[in-house]
């Protein structure tokens, strides 16, 4: 007999069950000796076994007898299964039987000293289980639980230490993870038991402490305490013997003063009222006592960075936890040590360890210490943000901080990170392109240490200064010379740009690229002189406010970056290229206008030697150059002066286009040539670069090729869609045909760039859009799916935001070429044509939010195929296509209400929309969207509670007898949606939802809090017992915020129908 026959035999529920073939199918289905068919039947028997009902029945006879520990596992997941969704659903004597074996079982397994590491991946899979039982039980059915477990820990360490664990789980479960899991009612119950039976708790912690000593019980005691200490009562911690037992009995012991070091940090996290003194007395108390066991285990004089770098791991965790502890308590409780004379020296020596950690070459540990250095500097900074501000110069708290400041900013101009870089990258199209890689991590990095460092030059400019200059002097006598600590110096001058007065400044930097220009002469090698060059040009191009000041200098620095652009040693060109851009961003007008001893502005210089200029330059790199030119130019705000600056700029990518357009017109084939394609899209891109930096003046280069432009569109549009229909969608991987959509595209982004730095909608529409949507629109509607070029329906959204309402009258022609053939690509599924799909439903969004008049003007049913486009767009599994979905259609709803076609709208598509929403917000692949769909939902019950809903929803529907409300049917439309949908909940739990819909659809935190309590519900089969439901509590909370609701509106004059206000306010 096969594997597959033997398998099937496994859902015979009628004959005895095999363990043995169990374990096998297991190993089938895991993918051991088997593989392929075999192995997927196996994995679906197995499948239709977890979901049989009666499965949970044959878990104790596969935990007993089964061989395989991944067969034990499956089983426990059978049991998980059933108590998380149908626990209520059991007999009273079922839930016994179940919650009686487990215990059992763990009791058995955990008094065996071995098992707890032998068997603890099982155990702790039971330990979960046994807290999902006691979620449930606890402690109405089983209220002696906390005394059970607290009892049986005193009889056995081992058994004790599982029963600690069991607790930590019960703990996170209840306190941390219970959002989205229990109902907000449940939760909290559940939370006011666990701290009213802490005592029970606390006292074995105290007892295990005073008299264990089995290393493994004492540390997961410890563990334990840590995750009590959110939530226990601070009399447990401070009017307890806790502390000191932590201190003085744990701290200093190897194998439990990380532990304990985690326990405290816990422990000074906790707030107080600044009028507490008791409790400052205490905090202060905990920091002096955790403080002087510190330096007899770590002497203040320890070179923590070397004990680090040749400690072990726990060693290595001591000081990152000791960097938790220092940093929490320092950023909460600084203040309180400040305001005491006394703690001033425990709050220095404090400061000295934070310092020796900083130092430490570990990049999670630095980030911990500069989080609390930069709150430390800011505050300090604000208590004087301006050098002519006199306030609070007596109660200043920056003198006892000056000592331990210095030697931060030793540390952070020593160890600056690396600024945001660019990177050269070959795209789809196969170019090589700059992109820049975005590593968040590093740049957040780079962005706070920034932050730190121009706080700590606020502070102390001559220190900062005096530190930069001595670094400087190292690198340049050869003391601290490697590229690594020039770079990042280098970083640091860059970083502090602006932070102290303009005279300052120019001193400093004067002496800077005095010294680094130096150094170019000095050192051999071409990587060091490269090295030193790229660094002096980051730091140029960091200080604009310095060159806007000195022309002369500005020009030399310029040309000295048309000397780099030569330059082929890797990476420099690049360097000249992003500091050019800088400076032309930053110093634009300093180039059209003439400067003091100049006879005309530099930027006609510059135009007039471009070609040699970028002679050396990779495509790439001369884009860059075009768009730094075209800020330049952008200064100019003479147009009469502008234009020929414009014709000049453009003279060289013009020439070799005409010659192109020359060509094409005796042979358009030419078109279809490889590198005739490449010419035209590195033409393209740099007007695109041009036209972005210039904006809409840009308008007289563009007229000068836009037809041409489209003309080669339409062309080589026809090319691509011939070539697909001939040979197949794999021809649209050809080189040749990669680089003719890329032509194609580069036409789109330089149109859509320039439309979008327009002013002038009426030269766009009049001028620019007709032959636009002739050429593109008829091309996109006749090619074949895979040959349309998503970025059209891009060039189409941005064009729609960009002019807004003024595009009204071309929205129907639009829709007509490019709504029902995109909608027809993407309909079928939720992963083809992944660009086509988002660009398309930010075009809808843009139609919805700047031109929805036309959606009124459109057939009865090409409106309900946008309205189907927008369910089918918030069900996608696509996180950004959902959103989209989302906001398109709560636009839309309140577009709606202000026109006179809403309760047409209404009653056509209120509740289809409420119910696809419904099915959204039950699918568990959409849960990151409830906010939206909150909102969403309030406002539908909001618009029929408030009468805006004035058409009868209940038209036509036969159910409906006697008259009614649009209130009370969508009340009953919802319950009886969600009886269908969910039989399991019972009419006074969804009667309750409902009633939660109403009240609180004007608050939508709150709506959204109560629709997170629903997918609990629904998740679980509630049985005869509701109790741990609490519909009464949750009716009476409702209900007051349904009263408190109606008094808010009270409270405005008119918001009430008169018929609805109270008899009292009649008179």
């Amino acid at each position: 007999m096969s594997i597959q026959q033997q398998a099937a035999q496994l859902l015979d529920f009628n004959q005895k069950f095999d363990v043995v073939l169990l374990d096998n199918v297991v190993a089938c289905g895991l993918g051991g000796a088997v593989q392929g068919v075999e192995q997927h039947f196996c994995q679906q028997i197995l499948t239709q076994l977890k979901e049989h009902p009666d499965a949970w029945t044959r878990v104790d006879m596969i935990l007993e007898f089964s061989q395989s520990q991944s067969t034990k596992f499956y089983a426990l997941g059978i049991l998980q299964d059933v108590i998380k969704t149908r626990w209520k659903a059991l007999s009273r004597e079922q839930c016994e039987g179940i919650k009686t074996y487990i215990v059992g079982l763990i009791i058995k397994l955990s008094s065996e000293p071995g098992s707890l590491t032998t068997e603890l991946l099982y155990l702790n899979k039971l330990n979960a289980i046994l807290v999902q039982i006691v979620k449930h039980e606890w402690p109405r059915n089983w209220p002696t639980f906390i005394g059970d477990i607290v009892g049986a820990s005193k009889t056995n360490e081992s058994l004790c230490q599982n029963n600690l664990a069991i607790l930590k789980i019960l703990s996170e479960e209840i306190f941390d993870f219970s959002a989205g899991v229990m109902t907000q009612n449940k939760a909290k119950y559940l939370k006011d038991t666990m701290c009213d039976d802490f005592p029970q708790i606390f006292e074995l912690c105290t007892f295990v402490m005073q008299n264990s000593q089995s290393v493994s019980l004492v540390h997961e005691t410890l563990e334990t305490i840590q995750r009590f200490i959110t939530w226990m009562p601070l009399g447990y911690i401070f009017r307890t013997k806790l502390v000191p037992t932590l201190i003085y009995k744990y701290l200093n012991v190897p194998e439990f003063r990380n532990v304990t070091l985690r326990c405290l940090t816990e422990v000074a996290s906790i707030t107080f009222g600044k009028e507490d003194e008791e409790s400052a007395d205490l905090f202060c108390s905990l920091f002096t006592l955790t403080l002087g066991q510190l330096k007899q285990m770590l002497p203040l004089t320890t070179n923590i960075k070397e004990a680090y770098k040749n400690g072990r791991d726990p060693e290595q965790a001591f000081i990152l936890n000791l960097s938790m502890f220092l940093c929490t308590y320092l950023k909460i409780h600084g203040s309180l040590l400040e305001s005491r004379a006394n703690m001033h020296d425990p709050l220095l020596e404090a400061l000295h360890y934070l310092v020796l950690i900083s130092e430490v070459e570990e990049k999670e540990i630095f980030k911990i210490c500069l989080e609390y250095w930069s709150t430390l500097t800011f505050e300090l900074y604000l208590e004087k943000p301006f050098p002519s501000d006199t306030v609070a110069q007596q109660v200043s708290r920056r003198p006892l901080y000056y000592p331990v400041l210095s030697k931060v900013r030793l540390i952070m101009i020593s160890n600056m990170a690396k600024p945001e870089e660019v990177v050269v990258v070959e795209n789809e199209a196969g170019e090589v392109v700059r992109e820049t890689m975005v590593d968040t991590d590093a740049v957040s990095l780079y962005k706070t240490m920034r932050a730190t460092l121009v706080y700590l030059t606020h502070l102390d400019w001559y220190d900062t200064e005096r530190i930069m200059t001595e670094k400087l002097e190292s690198q340049v006598n050869g003391s601290e010379w490697s590229w690594k600590n020039l770079n990042r110096l280098c970083w640091a001058i860059g970083s502090i740009s602006g932070a102290t007065i303009e005279e300052n400044e120019k001193r400093f930097l004067v002496t800077v690229i005095k010294e680094l220009l130096g150094m170019v002469e000095m050192k051999r090698g071409k990587d060091n002189k490269a090295i030193i060059a790229s660094n002096i040009m980051y730091i140029v191009g960091q200080y604009p406010r310095f060159l806007r000041a000195h022309w002369k200098f500005l020009k030399t620095v310029v040309k000295k970056l048309f000397e780099f652009m030569h330059e082929l040693h890797d990476g420099v060109q690049d360097m000249a290229c992003d500091t050019f851009i800088k400076i032309a961003q930053k110093c634009r007008r300093h180039f059209v206008f003439v400067q003091a001893g100049e006879t005309q502005p530099y930027i006609k210089e510059i135009l007039n030697t471009i070609s040699s200029i970028i002679c050396d330059l990779q495509p790439q790199q001369v884009h860059t150059f075009y768009e730094a030119v075209g800020y330049m130019i952008s200064a100019q705000t003479d147009s009469l002066m502008m234009e020929p600056l414009i014709e000049k700029y453009f003279e060289l990518p013009n020439s070799v286009w005409d010659n192109i357009i020359q060509q094409a017109a005796k042979d358009v084939t030419v078109l279809q040539e490889r590198e005739t394609a490449k010419q035209l899209s590195n033409i393209l891109k740099t007007n695109i670069a041009g036209c972005g930096a210039i904006g809409h003046p840009y308008v007289t280069q563009l007229g000068r090729v836009y037809l041409d432009m489209l003309n080669v569109y339409k062309v080589l549009s026809e090319n691509i869609s011939t070539a697909i229909s001939t040979h197949g969608e794999q021809a649209a991987k050809q080189p040749q045909l990669v680089a003719m959509r890329a032509v194609k595209q580069d036409v789109l982004r330089l149109i859509s760039t320039w439309i979008s730095k327009s002013h002038d909608h009426k030269m766009v529409l009049d001028n620019f859009m007709p032959p636009f949507l002739e050429a593109v629109l008829a091309d996109y509607h006749r090619n074949v799916p895979s040959a349309r070029e998503p970025l059209v329906l891009s060039a189409l959204a941005t064009t729609i935001n960009h002019l807004g309402e003024c595009i009204t009258v071309h929205v129907p022609m639009i829709f007509d070429a490019v709504f029902e053939c995109t909608l027809e690509m993407i309909n079928k599924d939720f992963q083809e044509f992944p660009e086509h799909r988002m660009n398309f439903f930010n075009m809808l969004q843009a139609v919805t939010e700047h031109c929805f008049p036309a959606f009124l003007q459109m057939p009865p049913m090409q409106f309900k195929l946008i309205m189907d486009s927008i369910i089918w767009a918030f069900k996608h599994t696509m996180r950004n296509v959902a959103e989209t979905g989302l906001n398109i259609l709560l636009q839309l709803l309140k577009n709606v209400e202000m026109t006179e076609a809403a309760q047409g709208f209404y009653s056509t598509y209120y509740l289809l929309v409420l119910q696809h929403i419904f099915s959204v917000v039950t699918d568990s692949s959409h849960t990151a969207d409830l906010f939206m769909h909150a909102t969403i939902l309030a406002r539908l019950f909001c618009i029929v509670e408030d009468g805006a809903v004035s058409v009868a929803l209940y038209e036509g529907d036969a159910t409906v007898t006697g008259p009614t409300t649009n209130q009370v049917y969508v009340a009953g439309f919802v319950s009886h949606l969600l009886g269908q949908a969910y039989p399991h909940l019972q009419e006074q739990q969804r009667r309750v939802l409902v009633e939660g819909f109403f009240s609180l659809d004007t608050n939508v935190s709150g709506f959204r809090d109560h629709l997170r309590d629903f997918l609990v519900q629904i998740r679980e089969i509630a049985g005869e017992d509701s109790s741990d439901l609490f519909l009464e509590e949750r009716k009476q909370q409702l209900e007051a915020a349904a009263q408190e609701k109606r008094q808010q509106q009270i409270a405005v004059p008119g918001v009430l129908n008169p018929h609805e206000l109270p008899d009292e306010m009649e008179s």
